[in-house]
């Protein structure tokens, strides 16, 4: 196969049909599911009470979006086999280290909608501001990469172009999760993620011997270069591992749409939780990112120069047209799980940290909550169709929004162990962690002599805060002292004089390091000794006149999709 040949196009007729199936079926779910009088509390955290099947279905579907699937290709095609691995594992391993955090918050808070809502009651207003317009920006990113991931593909597999494609994704998403949010989020999770498990175990055999199998690593070794014919490559770590690992810790707490399942889920359910989406996440993720190293070891250019086209090019060159179809539905599916969990993530930010908590004051309307939150949706929908058009790189835009979320990761941790956290502590360590980390990412002044030396010392304390936090969730405190020194001692002689050409993990270290020494050094001094148990006085149901929520789990799920089937 040369690189200029031509690939595969669904017909119209057979998108649109797909399209019709995929999003009536979610929608049909969503009504079979709907309530006459909906619940506010329901509509954010579906009553705290989810089972395992579904909150570990919908851990897992949120994790595995169309744009970590387009991302672990595009690391593949650049940096070879050990790219997906260095995304994939990484990432799975995060889901990992979440758990032992979550407990320790559904702990202090069982009734919380959103982590920015905790550190109201824990800090005050600023604080809570701050989590929670990151999380604005963050879910609005995470919206706007997966609109394009699905234009890109509906554009390249079938005659609509791109402008349609984020504008039907877009409806589609909006229409089944607008009436009951979050519940309609984690309901038609359950579906789409065995969907999408069942068309990755199929299609990803399929391409690779349809491409040549094992001969083509034989025969494609020459279109390497070195560093991406390393398992072990130093340029893959350095450029995706690294800055990949510090991201995903910081998505791991600063992310609202894994908050959201963590503050829905029965709190005896956790640990099982996370462990299955650790393992659910790692080998979806792996598995189609393995789709960018065949196409880096057959010579392929990605269509247009656009490295977001490189899955749904070789699924049309590679697949015939009824696994091509079956391929088209797995995109959308992953697309659309982390889609909705955006807008139900967008929709409780607005209801309970901007209504509830600055404008009601604490005592607001359940009635005027589920209007704000449908129409924080549709807001939300409309400005990432806007952001979409753009069509920007979708790695780009995942490093940026997790290491912006590591300005965050030390003072959110310390606030749910730590009783002299100050608001000040947390609200001065977050400005200048985030002052110093975004003239770093984007590269305002030159990093040579001193400087870079400089900042190559910030970032061993970064790599230590980072080593550090990993082992705490899992070890103690005591244990993760010692990691996290020992890692910094360790790093600190093959890292300083050079670190600083890595622009992206600099940023990163860099706002985990000043975060945290801020924050430390200010609150070592304060006298407060804050009580963890006000924050469940403080923070409750808002929505106490309507009939109890039911446990959502896997039965009801299976109900659902069998209703939607009909």
């Amino acid at each position: 196969m040369t690189p200029e040949a031509e690939f595969y196009q669904l017909s119209g007729w057979t998108v649109i049909l797909l399209l019709v199936l995929f999003y009536g079926g979610t929608l049909l779910m969503s009504t079979l599911i709907g309530k006459k009088k909906e619940n506010a509390d329901g509509y954010m955290t579906a009553g705290n009470k989810v089972g395992f099947g579904i909150s570990a279905a919908s851990m897992t579907a949120t994790w595995i979006w169309a744009s970590s699937m387009y991302a672990s290709a595009t690391s593949g095609y650049t940096y070879g086999i050990s790219g997906p691995i260095h995304y994939g594992l990484w990432g799975a391993l995060m889901i990992l280290f979440i758990y032992p955090f979550g407990k320790r918050i559904r702990k202090v808070a069982p009734k919380a909608h959103t982590l920015a809502e905790v550190m109201h009651a824990r800090h005050g207003r600023s604080s809570q501001l701050m989590l929670a317009g990151s999380n604005v920006v963050g879910s609005l990113i995470s919206l706007t990469s997966n609109f394009i991931a699905g234009g890109a593909l509906i554009a390249l597999l079938s005659p609509f172009s791109f402008s349609q494609g984020i504008i039907v994704i877009a409806a589609g998403v909006l229409l089944y999760t607008l009436w009951s949010g979050f519940r309609a989020s984690v309901m038609t999770d359950f579906a789409q993620v065995v969907a999408m498990l069942g068309a990755v175990v199929v299609i990803i055999p399929v391409v690779f011997f349809s491409a040549g199998g094992p001969d083509m690593f034989a025969q494609g070794a020459a279109n390497l270069t070195p560093q991406q014919s390393n398992f072990f490559s130093s340029d893959a770590f350095l450029n995706q591992g690294a800055p990949y690992i510090a991201a995903v810790l910081a998505y791991a707490i600063g992310n609202q749409t894994i908050a959201q399942r963590l503050f829905a889920v029965r709190e005896d359910l956790i640990k099982k939780t996370f462990v299955t989406a650790t393992i659910g996440y790692g080998a979806t993720i792996i598995g189609i990112g393995m789709l960018g190293v065949m196409a880096l070891y057959l010579g392929i250019s990605p269509s247009g120069g656009d490295t977001n086209n490189l899955i749904p090019q070789m699924a049309s060159t590679y697949l015939g047209p009824i696994l091509l179809g079956v391929f088209l539905i797995m995109i959308i599916g992953a697309l659309s799980s982390t889609a909705d969990s955006d807008l139900a993530a967008l929709s409780s930010i607005m209801m309970a940290d901007v209504y509830g908590q600055n404008i009601a004051k604490g005592k607001a309307n359940p009635k005027t909550m589920l209007m704000v939150g449908r129409i924080s949706m549709i807001v939300a929908t409309a400005a990432a169709l806007y952001f979409a058009s753009g069509q920007m790189n979708i790695l780009d835009l995942l490093v940026f929004v997790g290491a912006l979320w590591g300005a965050l990761v030390f003072p959110v941790i310390a606030s749910f162990y730590w009783g002299k956290v100050t608001n000040k502590a947390f609200t001065v360590s977050v400005l200048a962690a985030l002052a110093v980390f975004i003239p770093v990412r984007f590269e305002w002044f030159p990093m040579d002599g001193a400087t870079g030396v400089i900042f190559d010392v910030v970032s061993v304390v970064g790599i230590g805060v980072v080593l550090g936090l990993m082992s705490f969730g899992f070890f103690g405190l005591k244990a993760a002292r010692i990691i996290g020194a020992l890692g910094a001692l360790v790093a600190a002689p093959f890292v300083i004089g050079f670190l600083h050409d890595y622009t992206v993990l600099t940023g990163s270290l860099v706002a985990y390091a000043v975060s945290t020494v801020i924050c430390y050094a200010m609150s070592a001094r304060s006298k407060q000794d804050f009580d963890f148990a006000l924050i469940k006085q403080r923070i409750g149901d808002y929505d106490t006149d309507s009939e109890t929520e039911p446990q959502l789990d896997a039965t009801a799920a299976g109900t659902a999709a069998s209703g939607a089937g009909k």
